[in-house]
């Protein structure tokens, strides 16, 4: 009889790990996107970042949504990698609220925060191994509110790790058993941080590493036509591979070209040229924006899902090219037009719902479209510039 019961009991608990997300999910979805102001939407995107940040929800690595805990018992649920850049977004988000709000808890908020990640010394606590570490890194410089020069061992970490994914043809690496491509994620996780380390710290070969990398994918990894890039593209023969129109990958290449073109002063030799990149993109992106404001994860499909990942982070790329005369006007327009969907289809608590999970391989993309705290952020930062 014990025995009948402890079978029963792992088996009602393996229903209960499958079961309370996907009914968390269905009613959290009851009234979405029922807000009654700009001001409350951003006040309720704020508050759940702000909890978020204090315990950042796992992106899982599958899309399994059965028998979860096989997944858990393998160790292939979660990862620290995918973990750091939904954190990098919601500081960086909360960075853009703060200024605004004048919010000084916030603030301190940020700084226990950044006391959890470094030791006494300034340094990580847990070493940065690939890529996706860097925007974390690129987030807290995006603090002016601490000092920097404490956590400076922390950024040569950060630096270090980048140079140990360079190859001979000078850009770096996604991850090192990947060196034999360049992936486009690479462009928003480590050029806004060599930009701005570089220019911090006065470190020129970083700044140009940063540009380097941005002018080499420009080269070899977009489309002729249109300024959206592939995937990847491979190192040695120069041939694209993956998808091209991948969202959330014109995400990660808009992050990269606007912080970056963002951060160099007016007199640096690349700015004219990011400009004439940023320019070019966005009069290519604005062609796949749905009435909605919307993007879909495959951007040239119309039948494939809206993704919420995408719409975020080419909102923020709107509103840092409202700063270009140019691209003022469509970027203005494309902003608003994507914030509006954003808070259509963000939940009751302030959650945005809607986003593509994470990415398994080259050609191999997520069909789960979810909560992702990467979008949180990009949500709140656009918002608040």
């Amino acid at each position: 009889m014990l025995i009948f019961i402890f079978v029963l009991g792992i088996f009602f608990t393996i229903f209960i790990i499958d079961l309370v997300p996907q009914f968390y999910t269905w009613q959290s979805r009851i009234k979405i996107g029922r807000f009654q102001s700009k001001k409350s939407w951003c006040n309720k995107v704020a508050q759940i970042s702000m909890r978020w940040l204090r315990k950042t929800p796992t992106v899982k690595l599958t899309d399994n949504t059965r028998l979860i805990f096989i997944d858990i018992l393998k160790g292939k649920y979660r990862s620290s990698a995918i973990q750091s850049w939904q954190e990098a977004a919601l500081l960086l988000g909360l960075n853009e609220y703060a200024k605004t709000s004048n919010d000084i808890a916030i603030q301190k908020e940020i700084a226990n925060f950044i006391q959890t990640k470094t030791d006494r010394s300034g340094a990580w606590i847990e070493k940065p191994m690939a890529s996706d570490h860097a925007i974390l890194a690129y987030a807290f410089l995006n603090m002016d509110f601490i000092d920097h020069a404490i956590y400076k061992p922390a950024f040569d970490e950060t630096y270090g790790m980048i140079l140990s994914l360079k190859g001979e043809d000078g850009t770096a690496a996604y991850k090192n058993h990947k060196k034999d491509f360049r992936f486009v994620d690479t462009i928003g996780f480590i050029c806004p941080f060599l930009v701005t380390y570089g220019l911090k710290f006065n470190i020129p070969e970083a700044v140009d590493l940063g540009i380097n990398q941005i002018l080499e994918y420009q080269k070899y990894g977009m489309m002729p036509h249109e300024n959206i890039p592939c995937h990847t593209y491979h190192v040695a023969t120069k041939i694209p591979t993956g998808l091209f129109g991948w969202g959330r990958g014109l995400g990660w290449w808009v992050i990269g070209l606007a912080d970056s073109w963002q951060a160099l002063p007016e007199n640096h030799a690349a700015k004219k040229h990011l400009e004439q990149l940023m320019m070019k993109t966005a009069r290519s992106v604005v062609k796949f924006q749905e009435a909605s404001g919307a993007f879909h994860w495959l951007l040239f499909d119309p039948a494939s899902r809206l993704d919420s990942s995408t719409v975020a982070t080419l909102a923020w790329f709107y509103s840092v090219g409202e700063a270009i005369p140019e691209i003022a006007d469509e970027c203005h327009v494309g902003k608003e037009k994507a914030l509006n969907y954003l808070q259509s289809v963000t939940r009751r608590n302030g959650a945005v719902d809607f986003s593509q999970g994470d990415t398994k391989g080259i050609g191999v993309y997520s069909q789960n479209f979810d909560l992702l705290p990467f979008t949180q952020g990009f949500v709140l930062r656009t918002i608040n510039l």
